[in-house]
């Protein structure tokens, strides 16, 4: 004890009450622990707040991280390029329409990256308005219109470059080639579906398809189609055959081109493509490209991250309310607790901190427990998804820190109320 001297005699001088940091921690538990029901309402809103906030990152970062796998490889090495036409030929109607060169594969081909480039289109009819039919039978009479009565299927017509680029799964046979195509030959390919509709089972008697009384050899049936399989229900026959038999594609079902490229290299020929085509009018094609999976992936983190952390926000803020509101019903109630702890030397700041503490230590809580529910909600989703859960420390380890703040933010207003209490108005109550 410190003294000072005053003529012969000491005069002890009373040593000013400072809190010491494990006497507040102790008294904010025994607050804690004393109502332990309105304690854990109290603190419902932070455990929300911070296990959505540890869960809307935790599930964006691990769904971005499964966008570079879910973005497949096949969907990014494919390119379509679409004939948009001179705006001429729209204005007389159905009109003939081909902007792709005669040697529109090789000049895309040429281009480095490109694996497989070709054309097709669906084949509308000819000229004599007769509808397109198919059938396993030759007709009678070509002259009859009810020989023509088979089954309605679609043919598609591709080259062989644009058919390997569709990635064919071959089940009998085989895929017409360059050989066939630049002959003219008659080959057709047929899906499982079609070659059920029209009977065929077989491809050893060197079966044949009618398509309007023309015969095809059917060479390969195929079981899939990787890209576009819309055609999967039709008939492909090559260019060749059906320029001469049906003529160059019209305005309504316009030519489209199919290109593989290697992984990586799609927007680069995706850039160079048009010109390649056309170097006077490369604006007559429509280039689809994929998107660049990079992008992609920080576009939807964006997306996400901005919707979900503003209702993060939100059930933040009524966590902070609810602490707010239960700590100044706490000082309401405690009123005659603060006057005695001020009638025995406590000042104000002391009785402050004790609220301070008490509703820090309340957030604090809420947050360790909210951290501790959103990386199990994390975890369990990808776990039900089969994904690998992505969860970045820098947003993990600060969440039970967040809740804290809101606490201390919270109890601010409830703990100045309380530190200007007079004892004895206190004592009276």
């Amino acid at each position: 004890m410190l003294g000072r001297r005053t003529g012969h005699v000491h005069y002890p001088l009373i040593e000013r009450s400072r809190p010491r940091v494990y006497e507040l921690g102790s008294e904010a538990i025994a607050g804690l622990v004393q109502r332990p029901a309105r304690t854990l309402l109290t603190m419902l809103g932070t455990v929300l707040g911070v296990g959505a906030f540890v869960t809307i990152l935790g599930l964006t970062s691990t769904a971005g991280s499964q966008i570079s796998a879910a973005f497949s490889v096949l969907s990014a090495t494919q390119i379509d390029i679409d004939d948009t036409a001179d705006p001429a030929a729209f204005a007389v109607g159905n009109a003939t329409t081909y902007d792709f060169p005669l040697d529109a594969d090789a000049r895309v081909e040429h281009l480095n990256g490109t694996v497989h480039a070709g054309v097709w289109w669906k084949v509308q009819g000819t000229e004599s308005g007769r509808p397109l039919t198919v059938t396993a039978n030759p007709p009678v009479s070509i002259a009859s219109e009810t020989d023509y009565q088979g089954v309605q299927i679609d043919v598609y017509t591709a080259t062989p470059e644009a058919l390997a680029a569709m990635g064919p799964t071959i089940s009998q046979g085989r895929a017409f080639d360059d050989f066939t195509a630049k002959r003219g030959e008659h080959v057709a390919v047929l899906s499982d579906s079609a070659a059920q509709r029209l009977g065929i089972t077989r491809l050893d008697a060197q079966p044949a398809v009618f398509i309007n009384g023309v015969p095809y050899l059917i060479v390969g049936i195929v079981s899939d189609l990787q890209r576009h399989p819309e055609l999967l229900p039709g008939v492909i026959i090559p260019t060749t055959a059906a320029t001469v038999q049906f003529g160059l594609p019209q305005s309504s079902s316009p030519a489209h081109m199919l290109i593989e490229t290697r992984l990586g290299a799609a927007q680069q020929v995706a850039s160079e493509v048009g010109l390649a085509l056309s170097p006077e009018h490369p604006e007559r094609f429509k280039i689809i490209a994929p998107t660049d999976p990079h992008s992609l992936k920080d576009h939807v983190t964006e997306s996400l991250n901005t919707l979900f952390l503003l209702l993060a926000g939100i059930t933040l803020i009524i966590g902070a309310v609810g602490i707010a509101n239960t700590t100044l019903v706490s000082v309401l109630e405690r009123t005659s607790e603060i006057g005695l702890r001020r009638s025995v030397g406590a000042r104000p700041r002391h009785v402050a901190a004790q609220f301070l503490t008490e509703s820090t230590a309340i957030g604090a809580l809420g947050g360790l427990i909210g951290t501790s529910l959103g990386i199990a909600t994390v975890v369990v989703v990808a776990m039900t998804r089969h994904w690998t859960a992505v969860l970045d420390p820098a947003t993990v380890l600060p969440a039970p820190l967040l809740g804290a703040v809101v606490g201390l933010l919270a109890g601010t207003y409830p703990a100045l109320r309380a530190a200007r209490i007079e004892p004895v108005e206190a004592l009276r109550r």
